[in-house]
């Protein structure tokens, strides 16, 4: 059989959770503690449905852990108190790792696209993510039905235009923790005129999670003490 035969087959192999290194690892287990059941059943459910509903990617599946679910959790220390809000929830990411990990915390997931929507309603009741409200609709478009103490976001919009549409959702003393990449401080830059404002104070962050692994980058931004 030719190179150019079997090149197509082996484009078509898609990875599965087996093939992540960190699936079922002693150092993933200890880092999430009691709650680790409920963020496992999430991240096997979105290895077996994410690709097929369009959620991820078939070669992401392999570094699940990693990619995925490990890079929510490290908002976790920058959460602050009372009410969570994902803005653009998409597949659940941070959102429904953030709300395994905190199961005493209301978290409100605004995503606009119905078979997201749906898909987070689904995936929260099959893993027992019981402390969950999805709402349908852009952040701009929900402000008259819900309020935040802290936001979190991941790969939805540049900094200066999550501010613009998210911000009007914070209570008084609120606050956001931003999952962002390595063009963080740039972002944060562009943004300083949207900061000033709404009165909002910005500070980035390297957030560990297991050794080895390179830390993911929050932005926190919050009003003047």
């Amino acid at each position: 059989m030719s190179d150019e035969q079997t090149e197509p087959e082996a484009e078509a192999v898609v990875a599965t959770l087996a093939d992540d290194p960190l699936h079922g690892a002693a150092e993933v287990r200890e880092f999430f503690g009691d709650v680790y059941p409920r963020v496992e059943a999430f991240a096997s459910l979105l290895a077996d449905q994410g690709v097929l509903r369009g959620l991820i990617g078939p070669r992401e599946v392999g570094r699940l852990w990693e990619r995925h679910i490990l890079n929510s959790a490290a908002v976790a220390p920058f959460l602050g108190t009372g009410t969570i809000v994902d803005v653009g929830s998409g597949a659940g990411l941070p959102g429904l790792v953030v709300a395994a990990m905190v199961p005493g915390r209301q978290v409100v997931l605004v995503e606009p696209m119905e078979r997201r929507t749906a898909w987070l309603f689904e995936a929260a009741e099959a893993c027992g993510i019981d402390n969950v409200t999805v709402v349908r609709g852009r952040a701009e478009e929900v402000r008259d039905v819900v309020e935040a103490d802290v936001i979190t976001a991941r790969a939805v919009a540049s900094i200066d235009k999550l501010v613009k549409w998210s911000a009007p959702l914070l209570s008084d003393k609120g606050e956001m923790a931003l999952l962002k990449g390595r063009s963080a401080p740039d972002e944060l830059e562009r943004a300083k005129y949207v900061l000033r404002k709404f009165n909002l104070m910005g500070s980035v962050h390297a957030a560990p999670t297991l050794a080895g692994l390179e830390p993911t980058t929050v932005v926190r931004l919050q009003r003047p003490s």
